[in-house]
């Protein structure tokens, strides 16, 4: 499909509306379930009761018999996948059960309701293994991976910080925790597959069509040319949907099994919370030394977080303790425990999220200790270098963030005392906490431009709109690089028949796409001119950036809260919350408010209302479903004051902007923390913050 806009004029930094709206509000915006198909088959998973056991009988007759059945696959008529190295997408390739939920047969049939109904009549019987769910900081069988996510070292150490703990005037040795949580965009995990010939074409909700293109065939051992993936429009992803899950292996599998028939596959919103992704739970120890004015002497992170046993993903919890401030000692250390659990994997801002949570409160439990403002005691903490590489950074505005911050919010004349402002029943805080994200850039994006008759530039590129407005914004980067007005663009993006583009993640969007545009843009214009003919065309690929190798690159923000609590029920309100940003230039400020108001959201409810609880008698997550995993509402979400720092820095990519999307969430739920803290002069360093431990 392609998008045109009607705006003229310099297009970065217009608060463009959404060129895709008016097809998602008049409802013609397709997502993957809506492609329809006249002849098409629906497909019911049956997901294992048992945690760890082996299937030892599948009775399928009742399932059979029932009309409008087509197929039910088992374990024993499924058809062998080529490459079953990666555990979770062996679907159906063995007798084993790793987890509870994973599927262990599936049902197609006529309409959605056969299928489910016939899933339900299947019979599993099961050799059940003794299982293990449970994570606790004094397991003895923890050990270090390889790497953490993506590929950062595990452990790190600068000095002795033993020593310097030990002889630090001023310490802090306290433990923080985050429960598991679960993503669930409001489009669930959903997949139409048709096999045809041989080919394989895939409507999908994903965050990146080519990588799901490169593990499906690699699964299925087919050319990539064979396998095509379509995804114009996805509603929400939040990482969980940033690599291929078991969900749409076993939609192709049943596709490859009925030729001809497309499948169509949409998860229920219990099953998202098995099989597709999670945050990993978390127990972290921060300890923190200073001396007597207030500059940080020894800092320490050591984070004890699950994997699957059936595959390792590490999350990088620690990592931005390694950049976040001056000290003199550091170490940062993280270890895992591989349970019978489904695989954890991306949620918006992996590793930063709950790690800044950790050490945000950690400084403003220590900052009380020193006598020192909140606010004082981070930017006496400012560093000259990032610590993890040794380089400058190319740009660190976390003091301007902080000092905006404190105006906006009204800061000035704070009282430090915990719980010394009330109304009427309520106890009101204020709380601060700083954030960070790393700019990131993904490799092998392409983008292609073509000069079509009607005038027009056509931009081909494989990449993504999750929701976060890249419809948009990458006309507007296209309109400024080829240097005409955004009319003249006709975008098309979400298509491996398109040039190959990374996967929307990392908030890396806009970095790497944009600068892949920019550079065939360069290209275009070098070998075809300012006026070119109809049918010209030409490709640029994501072109290296050296500077990368001399600056440490990172956006900064810094969020204020206001929390009310009441004395009585312990009951937690935000009534407002300001958060200033230093994020490069914006590309679109409307689209990219909405951003920052997402991730705040994410943020205040990671830290009062998610947790995905695990009976580990059972391996199971009790609360599947959103009547018991609470998200806030409407309601629940007060003013949100947004706003930015005037940031333009060249270093980082062509636009000099730098990602959006994850930051917002980053050190938002140690603010909400921080404020409760204030309010009712109880730190808790558990999430969420529920009022059973306000109320003790």
């Amino acid at each position: 499909m392609s998008i045109i806009t009607k705006a003229t004029g310099k297009a970065i930094g217009a608060s463009l509306d959404r060129l895709d709206g008016p097809e998602k509000v008049s409802g013609t915006a397709r997502y993957a379930y809506e492609h329809h198909f006249e002849n098409a088959a629906y497909l019911s998973p049956v997901g294992a009761t048992v945690a760890k056991g082996r299937v030892t009988q599948i009775d399928v007759s009742e399932a059979e018999a029932l009309p409008g059945v087509i197929a039910v696959i088992t374990n024993e008529t499924a058809p062998k996948l080529a490459d079953t190295s990666d555990r979770e997408l062996a679907v159906l390739q063995s007798d084993e059960v790793a987890y509870r939920g994973q599927y262990v047969a599936a049902v197609v049939a006529e309409t959605f309701e056969v299928a489910r109904h016939a899933a339900s009549l299947v019979r599993v019987s099961y050799d059940e293994e003794p299982q293990d769910a449970e994570l606790r900081w004094d397991r003895d069988d923890l050990y270090a991976p390889e790497v953490v996510n993506p590929a950062f070292p595990t452990d790190t150490e600068e000095g002795d910080f033993d020593g310097a703990f030990a002889s630090s005037a001023i310490t802090l040795d306290e433990t923080y925790t985050t429960p598991t949580e679960h993503n669930n965009p409001m489009e669930p995990h959903t997949t139409v597959a048709i096999w045809e010939g041989g080919d394989l074409t895939l409507y999908d909700s994903t965050q990146g069509v080519h990588a799901v293109r490169k593990t499906v065939a690699g699964v299925f051992g087919l050319d990539r040319e064979r396998v095509r993936v379509v995804a114009p429009f996805v509603g929400g992803g939040f990482g969980s949907k940033g690599l291929p899950h078991a969900n749409t292996i076993l939609a192709a599998l049943a596709a490859q099994m009925v030729e001809g028939i497309p499948i169509k596959f949409a998860l229920t919103r219990q099953q998202m919370f098995t099989g597709v992704g999670y945050r990993t739970p978390t127990i972290q120890r921060v300890r923190l030394g200073a001396d007597e004015d207030g500059h940080l002497t020894a800092t320490a992170h050591d984070v004890v977080e699950q994997t699957a046993r059936i595959k390792e993903f590490a999350e990088q919890t620690a990592v931005a303790t390694r950049t976040m401030y001056a000290t003199q000692t550091r170490r940062t250390t993280h270890r895992l425990a591989a349970l019978d659990v489904p695989v954890p994997s991306w949620m918006r801002a992996p590793g930063e999220a709950p790690g800044m949570f950790a050490l945000e409160s950690a400084m403003d439990e220590l900052a009380a200790k020193c006598g020192l403002d909140p606010i004082e005691f981070r930017i006496r903490n400012e560093p000259e270098l990032d610590a993890e590489t040794g380089l400058p950074y190319s740009s660190r505005n976390l003091v301007a963030c902080l000092r905006e911050g404190a105006r906006r919010f009204g800061w000035e004349g704070r009282d430090p005392s915990p719980r010394t402002r009330q109304e009427g029943r309520w106890l009101v805080g204020t709380g601060v906490a700083a954030s960070t994200y790393p700019v990131f850039r993904m490799p092998g994006s392409r983008a292609r431009i073509r000069y079509e008759e009607d005038g027009r530039y056509a931009v081909e590129i494989g990449a993504m709109d999750i929701g976060t407005g890249t419809w948009t914004a990458l006309a507007q980067i296209s309109a400024d690089a080829l240097g005409v007005p955004i009319e003249a663009i006709n975008l098309r993006i979400g298509d491996t028949n398109l040039p190959s583009a990374s996967v929307q993640g990392g908030s890396s969007g806009i970095n790497t796409w944009g600068s892949t545009i920019f550079e065939a843009a360069r290209v275009f214009r070098e070998r075809h001119g300012q006026n070119p003919s109809a049918g010209d065309e030409a490709e640029g690929k994501l072109p290296d950036n050296p500077e990368m190798e001399n600056y440490a690159m990172h956006a900064f923000g810094a969020h204020f809260v206001e929390a009310r609590v009441d004395e009585d029920t312990g009951e937690v309100r935000v009534p407002r919350m300001t958060s200033v940003f230093a994020a490069g230039n914006i590309i679109n400020p409307k689209t990219a408010r909405s951003q920052f108001l997402g991730g705040m959201t994410m943020g205040l409810s990671m830290a009062l209302h998610e947790e995905s609880m695990m009976d580990p008698r059972f391996g199971h997550i009790v609360n599947h479903d959103f009547a018991e995993y609470h998200i806030p509402t409407a309601a629940d979400v007060g003013e949100m004051d947004i706003s930015w720092i005037e940031e333009d820095d060249p270093l980082v990519n062509p636009m000099g902007a730098k990602g959006i999307g994850e930051i917002g969430i980053v050190g938002s739920a140690a603010a909400v923390a921080n404020a409760v803290h204030h309010a009712t002069g109880i730190r808790v360093r558990e999430l969420p913050i529920t009022p059973d431990k306000l109320l003790g």
